[in-house]
Parts: structure tokens; sequence; C-alpha cells
């Protein structure tokens, strides 16, 4: 894998609210807990002073990842991108030839992939096999199921 991380500006955006969220409200709630579990004494039998240190832990570490990812972020700027192949940032509208179902997608990079909204990763099985197809394009892909045949019947923005 690649050190960039490719992202839809809509998923930077995304990231980099979180990240400001995180350092601007996040840190301050879990420091006025550990603040508080600190004020009830004995710190080796405290769960509440324990349950903050673990909370505090994971939200740096939360905070660190999301800083990783703007670092690493190449932006894929959907407005530049010409609808003749399937691409990262684009929709794409498929059949599945065996049961005439149509289906739309957004190709995203992983780390913005959501299957249940439609996202989904370049890397993935189905993202990786459609990308570079064009209309009319059929594609045969072999999933955990089992093989799907898909026809691109649309790409756009």
């Amino acid at each position: 894998m690649s050190d960039e991380i490719l992202l839809t500006q809509a998923g930077y955006e995304k990231i980099v609210a979180e990240h400001e969220m995180l350092i601007s409200e996040k840190r301050r709630e879990v420091s006025e807990r550990l603040k508080e579990a600190i004020s009830y004494g004995d710190l080796s039998e405290n769960s509440e002073y324990d349950a903050a240190k673990n909370e505090q832990a994971e939200l740096e570490e939360r905070i660190h990842k999301l800083e990783t990812m703007i670092r690493k972020a190449k932006i894929i700027n959907e407005d530049e991108m010409a609808c003749d192949q399937v691409n990262i940032g684009l929709k794409v509208k498929v059949k599945n030839l065996d049961d005439k179902e149509v289906m739309e997608y957004i190709i995203v990079g992983s780390t913005e992939a959501d299957p249940f909204a439609g996202k989904i990763s370049n890397e993935s099985l189905v993202g990786q096999s459609l990308l570079g197809k064009k209309i009319g394009d059929t594609v045969e892909i072999q999933v955990p199921s089992g093989t799907v045949n898909y026809e691109v019947i649309d790409i756009s923005k």
C-alpha cells in the first residue's frame, strides 16, 4: 500500500472536522474527567481514573491517526475527471447480468469506504475490478459468495 491516502474533498473535510472536534472539545472533556477522578484520591484503586486514562489514550491515538491521514491525503478532484471510464471519485451504475438488478456505487479510497452508503473502496474486489472500465464493458468478479457479472451502464460525477 502506498503512503498516499486517497480521499474525495468531502472525505477530507470530514476528517479535518473530526480532528478539530477531538482537539477542541473531546480533549477538554476527557481532561475534566481525569481531574475529577484524581480528586477522588488514591489512584491505585480508582476505577474512574483508570477509565479516564484509557479514554485519554484512545482519544490521543485517534487524533494521531487523523493527523497522519491529513498529512498523507491526496485529494481526488472529481471536477477534473472525465466520465469516460470508472475512476476514484466517480459514480458508476452497473447491472448485474445474472439477476438484472441495477446498483450504483461511488468509488472512493479505502478510508472513505461505506458499503451501506454505496461507497466502495478502490481496493475492494468490486472496486478494483471496475476501475478503468467504460460504459458497455462487462466484468466478471470473484467475490466471497461466488462470481458476479456486471455491465457498466453509466459513469457520472
